[in-house]
């Protein structure tokens, strides 16, 4: 039985989506921010599991995240050229799947019986070949599938919000029970193993579910757009420096800084704020569990608020309240229901960058094309990629350096001040900082304004070379 065919959306554009393709798609985002929820939770499993100082495990995920960073301009370098008539992006996620679930568990599998140096050699081996070079040669391809699966902005922002869901639920799933479960397992590192297996075997299947549900070749565009991919065959420094010279791709990746600055702290930050703050490390739970709240919330309400104020305005309004909210908590951080109630304005600030970062990146890859008649796409989300690295590397590591300055001791019956006001800095008073920055970027960004023209523009161009 055929399908029944698909209508246009409000620009006229063919659109090219269903509800299994959406779902499949959606199943590499869990996969992935599963992997980064879990290394976000590493530094409280290195400090106060395995023993490790604090400064030097900031440190050592700081050098890693740099060197991240660099090994994402490497793949898009190397899925940039690709040779002609192969696939460029969907194999990666079929490749990977097996090596990404192996490496979560190694993760976990720190030797108990040797020295500090080797568990740190250990440690930082193990965490560059899950995020420099696993995950890296998942995001990248992955990322670039949204902007040829489909010409549709309208459906390139629904990609974005069923993405950001289920990196969301992962997210959540980690938040909410890591503390709890492994709690209940013994709280021992084993029981971190146990939790990271299920992860594991998750995330493999995710990436292959996406693998067998997506598209290389968005249909609408269809051989014009292959010889569009073979045209971005440039040298990588060429492409780095026309993307510093679009204006809008620089400030999309400090504001992807900005924000994974902010995902990175809330990964790793929330566990040590219930364990000195208020007392008792289970409540990361509870305030997971009301956190889905906003969650719910901000995936059902960000469709809307894109469609009555845009991208943009969007971004705004949910940048504005997470500064007042974080504003708010500093009036009494001490409090449990008081700052659980301001979290979740906070939570819901996050969302709509979570959902709509991939389509201004895809905006930005449009205005590539205006402006060099090259659309650079996997440069462009590798060196993206660049930015998100070392903002979520910074997060965590930040957590890290704080808690060193203060000297930070896991096994301590009481927190001194100086732990607590570093505990504030990191949950409180550089969020306010970021969204503050997001903020006044966004102010400046009037590139959805001017997307009519500029495709127009780029219609005429491809109409007189034809």
């Amino acid at each position: 039985m055929s399908k029944k065919p698909l209508g246009k959306d409000k620009d006229g554009i063919q659109k090219v989506m269903r509800f299994g393709d959406y779902f499949g798609d959606a199943a590499g985002q869990f996969a992935l921010n599963a992997i980064s929820g879990l290394v976000g939770q590493l530094t409280y499993f290195y400090t106060d599991k395995v023993g490790l100082a604090a400064g030097a495990v900031g440190t050592a995920f700081l050098i890693v995240k740099i060197l991240d960073a660099f090994t994402d301009l490497i793949m898009g370098y190397i899925v940039d050229h690709t040779a002609p008539g192969k696939e460029r992006y969907r194999p990666w996620l079929l490749r990977m799947a097996i090596p990404a679930a192996a490496m979560i568990i190694l993760l976990f599998t720190v030797p108990a019986s040797v020295s500090s140096t080797l568990q740190m050699v250990y440690m930082f081996i193990t965490n560059f070949l899950l995020t420099a070079v696993i995950y890296t040669a998942i995001c990248i391809p992955y990322n670039s599938l949204m902007v040829v699966r489909t010409a549709s902005q309208q459906e390139r922002g629904n990609m974005g919000t069923w993405r950001a869901g289920a990196g969301y639920v992962a997210g959540m799933v980690i938040a909410v029970a890591i503390i709890p479960i492994t709690n209940m397992l013994g709280g021992d590192q084993a029981a971190w193993i146990k939790f990271s297996v299920v992860l594991a075997v998750l995330s493999a299947l995710c990436l292959l579910l996406t693998w067998k549900t997506s598209k290389e070749t968005n249909p609408v565009m269809g051989a014009e757009n292959a010889q569009s991919d073979a045209d971005e065959a440039i040298p990588f420094k060429d492409a780095v420096v026309n993307l510093f010279h679009n204006k809008y791709w620089v400030m999309i990746l400090i504001m992807g800084l900005a924000a994974n600055i902010t995902y990175g702290l809330a990964n790793s930050a929330g566990t040590y704020y219930a364990k000195w703050i208020y007392g008792n490390d289970n409540l990361v739970g509870i305030q997971g569990a009301v956190g889905l709240i906003p969650t719910v919330l901000g995936f059902a309400l960000v469709g809307p608020m894109i469609k009555k104020l845009g991208v943009t305005k969007t971004l705004k309004v949910s940048f504005f309240i997470g500064m007042a909210a974080n504003i708010l908590r500093l009036f009494n951080p001490y409090d449990f229901v008081y700052n659980t109630v301001l979290g979740c304005f906070s939570t819901f600030a996050n969302i709509p960058m979570m959902c709509l970062l991939g389509v201004l990146t895809a905006m930005a890859i449009d205005y590539n094309e205006y402006k060099f008649n090259n659309r650079m796409l996997a440069s462009s989300q590798a060196a993206s990629g660049f930015g998100n690295k070392v903002g979520n590397g910074l997060g965590s590591s930040l957590v890290a350096w704080c808690l060193a300055i203060a000297s930070y001791n896991p096994l301590a019956e009481t927190v001194t001040g100086g732990v607590k006001q570093a505990i504030f800095t990191f949950n409180i008073y550089v969020p306010l900082i970021l969204f503050a920055l997001m903020f006044a970027i966004s102010l400046k960004f009037d590139l959805e304004k001017r997307l009519p023209e500029i495709h127009t523009e780029i219609a005429q161009r491809k109409a007189q070379n034809k």
